[in-house]
């Protein structure tokens, strides 16, 4: 393979960055290719929310030193950012720094990836052979040729659907305009499409959690405001989570917040209920369950979680987890029938490496469909990748993960329990 040709990097969000940054600092050239308008456009999605973890935890190093460089001031590294100020003051300054932004393709949207000249099938010369890149930028199919291939991509575009066993509910798909995949602004531009009506909230973690709270907001402005929460599991009480002994006390608070609603029969509770289709009785939808029904639904806020696509690099020889869809080597850390927590020790390119010789998975989408994910975990992986493009075998091999001390995390063979180590965090993805 020709050395002199770029890695690509797919993704424009902040580990795809960090990965930019990391390999500016080893001058290594690079292309980084992001299907939104501008980088970090699935943050601004999320943008109304702020994240769990302060602002210490959500800058990669590299990048920082890029940014001091151009007289940017960090932000106090004890305040929680929303998703709006992480863009604002972090990604967009990192993104138009001239040593990155020469190199950064937006509304780049990427088809597929493989050998040039190679189907996965084919063995003998594949490594010689450069990684071809097929995206479609302003209408035209376009091909880049790479050395490396990053993919951070992440899992916020292909969101879990509301059906029960991981599939969609029968006519999901018919009624996506009652439906709102994740946490919607319930503050801001959406407030008053829920305002007044029946609304059911989809899901068990702490996206499903903050809309509720958001949503419990809103019914003390609007009385009106039904709030129904719909999860599988057996009883509510189960997603509470670690509360004070939460290592991000952000996150702990918003499940002692949502127990008190639910004492306060504030929240209309179906648990469990296994969601099997969706009908339409006038205006509005009824959930349809295995036993029983919910009916007379204006809105549904789906709060699931995410799965990754791997879609567009099918032609690839890449592993992932049969059940977590997980890099494979991660799989017992952060497994959810395990752990309630993302239990992870530092890691890096070893764990990471795929059967495809310069192929990472990297971010949230290493973690498949685990929610336990966090921006640190992506920043130290992308640092160990980018030594070892580089050839830095010793530094890429010296992982470290600097996380909050202190988790609470809970397994199928144990009791609750707070963990104290560095390099232990429960949590659920940045990203919400």
């Amino acid at each position: 393979m020709k050395n002199h040709l770029p890695v690509a990097i797919i993704g424009g969000g902040p580990v795809a960055l960090a990965a930019a940054a990391q390999l500016t600092k080893r001058e290594i050239p690079f292309v980084l290719l992001e299907q939104g308008t501008s980088v970090g456009a699935s943050v601004l999605e999320w943008g109304h929310i702020q994240m769990f973890s302060p602002w210490e935890f959500n800058m990669d190093s590299a990048a920082m030193e890029l940014l001091a460089e151009s007289g940017w001031i960090a932000p106090p590294k004890e305040e929680l950012p929303t998703g709006k100020q992480l863009f604002d003051q972090y990604l967009h300054p990192l993104a138009e720094l001239d040593r990155l932004k020469k190199h950064i393709k937006t509304e780049s949207r990427v088809i597929a990836i493989h050998r040039k000249g190679f189907d996965k099938m084919k063995t003998a010369g594949r490594e010689q052979a450069p990684f071809e890149i097929v995206y479609e930028r302003n209408h035209v199919i376009q091909r880049l040729e790479a050395s490396a291939v990053i993919d951070a991509t992440g899992t916020w575009k292909t969101p879990n659907p509301i059906g029960a066993s991981g599939n969609y509910a029968a006519q999901e798909s018919v009624y996506q305009s009652y439906i709102h995949y994740g946490i919607p602004d319930l503050k801001g531009a959406l407030a008053k499409r829920y305002a007044g009506k029946t609304v059911a909230v989809v899901g068990s973690g702490h996206s499903a959690i903050h809309a509720i709270l958001l949503l419990h907001e809103l019914k003390l402005q609007n009385p009106e405001t039904t709030i129904h929460w719909v999860l599988r599991k057996q009883t509510v009480e189960d997603v509470f989570g670690g509360g004070e002994r939460d290592g991000l006390p952000a996150r702990g608070e918003l499940g002692t917040r949502a127990a008190s609603l639910v004492k306060e029969g504030t929240v209309n509770i179906h648990t469990p209920f296994h969601i099997h289709g969706l009908e339409q009785e006038g205006e509005q939808l009824n959930l349809i369950g295995a036993s029983s029904t919910i009916k007379g639904v204006d809105e549904i806020i789906a709060a699931a979680g995410a799965r990754p696509n791997f879609s567009f690099i099918r032609e690839l020889r890449y592993a992932a987890d049969s059940s977590i869809e997980c890099v494979p080597k991660l799989a017992e850390l952060i497994d959810p029938n395990i752990h309630s927590c993302g239990t992870v020790r530092p890691h890096g390119e070893a764990e990471l490496r795929q059967p495809e010789h310069h192929f990472y998975i990297v971010g949230s989408k290493s973690y498949g469909r685990a929610p336990t994910f966090l921006l640190a975990t992506g920043y130290e992986q992308v640092r160990s990748v980018a030594a070892a493009i580089a050839g830095d075998w010793s530094s890429a091999k010296e992982v470290k993960l600097h996380l909050p001390e202190t988790g609470v995390c809970s397994s199928s063979s144990r009791p609750k329990m707070a963990l104290k180590a560095a390099g232990s965090c429960c949590g659920p993805s940045d990203t919400n």
